[in-house]
């Protein structure tokens, strides 16, 4: 067994420079967007308290950043909670919401975070969230205000139909104080009004992931990710168990998928 774990190894690492090979011939992918999806079918399968998927769907999160990174990736948004998380059951939320705020904290003062300068923030209806869980969300803003070398987006109380709506209530509100005129509009001026509002606009997506299985963006980023430049990867490891392999994978799809659509 341990000579067969030996070459498993071996061969993963063959495997993952190979990968790594190809996506330096590739074109440069900019935006990643990840649904993380399976935490609790994961930990069912595998009979622990659903709060063990959570905690090791956290630390797959931390894992992906580190991929981002590596590659020069400029932007990562993962969806950690939906609007429609929001009808799970309260101890599991608190679960959750503690988790992500112990996470969040960390960030601040994470020399990675501050070496490579990454910008993290939150996006979605953040008033909704617990008031410890919105004072996280400050701190670890303020504390990489200044940074721009990669954008990590963590998509909160977040829920496409309800960015598409706040966006044109607050266009309405600009066209009648008449910040803004009719002519005005085009792609770029909506972009401005998505989530953040008051920062650099999450940019159009390169490749959405979704792990567990399912074939749905489920309502994530449907602004941003619609259009014949997005690529989609639907691959069935669970979030706690998707692979630095399975991320690469993901990548070359999306180039594949960029040769493709531009004629390469």
């Amino acid at each position: 067994m341990k000579c067969r774990g030996l070459l498993l190894s071996s061969a993963y690492a063959v495997y993952e420079r190979l990968l790594k090979q190809q996506l330096a011939r590739g074109p440069r992918v900019e935006h990643v967007a990840v649904i993380q999806d399976g935490n609790r079918r994961y930990a069912n399968r595998h009979n622990m308290p659903v709060s063990n998927g959570h905690r090791l769907g956290a630390k797959t999160t931390e894992k992906i950043s580190d991929w981002c990174l590596e590659l020069g990736i400029k932007h990562l948004t993962v969806y950690a909670f939906s609007t429609e998380n929001f009808s799970r059951s309260e101890p599991e939320k608190r679960y959750i919401f503690n988790l992500i705020t112990e996470k969040l904290l960390e960030l601040c003062s994470s020399e990675k975070i501050h070496k490579n300068r990454v910008r993290v923030r939150a996006i979605g209806r953040i008033d909704m969230l617990p008031e410890y869980l919105q004072n996280a969300i400050k701190e670890v803003e303020a504390a990489t205000e200044g940074y721009s070398q990669m954008y990590l987006n963590v998509a909160l109380a977040y829920g496409g139909q309800y960015e598409l709506i706040d966006a044109t209530r607050a266009m309405a509100r600009d066209l009648r104080a008449g910040v803004i005129r009719i002519s005005d509009l085009d792609e770029d001026l909506v972009g401005r009004y998505l989530y953040p509002t008051t920062e650099t606009p999450v940019p159009k997506v390169d490749l959405i992931i979704r792990t567990g299985g399912e074939i749905r963006t489920s309502n994530f980023l449907p602004w941003q990710a619609n259009g014949s430049e997005c690529a989609a990867y639907f691959c069935a490891p669970y979030w706690p168990e998707f692979r630095k392999i399975d991320f690469l994978r993901a990548i070359r799809t999306a180039q594949s998928y960029a040769f493709r659509s531009t004629g390469l």
